[in-house]
C-alpha cells in the first residue's frame, strides 16, 4: 500500500510540476495564486484515483492508456487537436493575468476549482461502475454494457466530468479569455460521443435498447 501511495504522490508531483511550469512561464511569476488552486484541485484527486483504480485492479488504468499505434489517422488527429486546445486553456489564462486582460470575482476561481474536483469523483464513480471504459473506441474481452450507477441517468458520464474539467479549468484560473479553447474541446467531444454511439450500436449487444431507455448522453436535460 505504501508503495502504491508513493508512487501515486510521485506521479502527481511530476504532473503539477509540468503544468506548474507552463502556467507559471506563461504569467511570468509563480505568484499566480489562482493557479495553484487549479493545480491542487485538479491533480490531487487525480492522483487520488489513480490509487482507487490500483486498488480495484479492474483493468480500467490499462484500457485507458493510448494504445497510439493501432489508431486510426483520424482519431489522432483528433488526440492532437485535443491536447492543443487544452494547452491553450492553461496558457490564455496565465497570459491573461500577465497582461491583465480580464478579472473574474474570486467566487467564480472557488467554483471552477470545485467543478474539477467534481470532474474527477465523476470520472471515479462512472470507471468504477464501467471498467471498460476505455480511451479506445473499441469492445474488450469480456465487454459488457453498463447500464447502472451514473449509467443509469446518463450514458457517458466520463464525457460530463471532461465538460466540467473543460469549463472549470480557466474559471479556477480566474480568466474569460481562457474560454477560448472551449468551443473545440466541445466539438471534439460531441464528434467523439457520436462515433462511439455508432460504434456502439453495430457492437455491443442491447447498446441501442439502452439509448431508447437513457436519453441523455451527459448533460441531462441539455444533450
Amino acid at each position: 500500500m505504501f508503495k502504491l501511495i508513493f508512487g501515486a504522490l510521485i506521479k502527481t508531483l511530476i504532473g503539477m510540476a509540468i503544468l506548474g511550469a507552463i502556467l507559471f512561464l506563461a504569467a511570468g511569476t509563480i505568484r499566480y495564486w489562482q493557479a495553484w488552486v487549479m493545480l491542487l484541485a485538479l491533480m490531487l484527486p487525480m492522483g487520488a484515483s489513480g490509487v482507487i483504480f490500483k486498488l480495484q485492479n479492474s483493468g480500467i488504468l490499462e484500457r485507458r492508456s493510448y494504445q497510439w499505434n493501432s489508431m486510426s489517422a483520424k482519431r489522432k488527429a483528433s488526440i492532437i487537436l485535443k491536447y492543443l486546445a487544452t494547452l491553450s486553456l492553461l496558457i490564455v489564462p496565465a497570459l491573461d493575468t500577465r497582461f491583465n486582460w480580464s478579472n473574474i470575482p474570486v467566487v467564480l476561481t472557488i467554483i471552477g476549482a470545485v467543478m474539477l474536483i467534481l470532474a474527477n469523483i465523476i470520472w471515479i464513480v462512472s470507471k468504477t461502475a464501467n471498467p471498460f471504459a476505455g480511451s479506445g473506441i473499441e469492445i474488450y474481452d469480456g465487454h459488457e454494457l453498463c447500464k447502472t450507477g451514473p449509467y443509469a441517468i446518463i450514458r457517458h458520464p466520463n464525457y460530463l466530468g471532461d465538460v466540467l474539467l473543460i469549463f472549470g479549468i480557466p474559471l479556477s484560473l480566474g480568466s474569460l479569455w481562457g474560454f477560448i479553447g472551449i468551443v473545440p474541446l466541445l466539438l471534439l467531444l460531441v464528434e467523439r460521443t457520436l462515433d462511439e454511439e455508432g460504434f456502439l450500436i453495430k457492437n455491443l449487444s442491447g447498446y441501442t435498447e439502452y439509448m431508447e431507455g437513457v436519453s441523455w448522453r451527459f448533460v441531462p436535460g441539455v444533450w
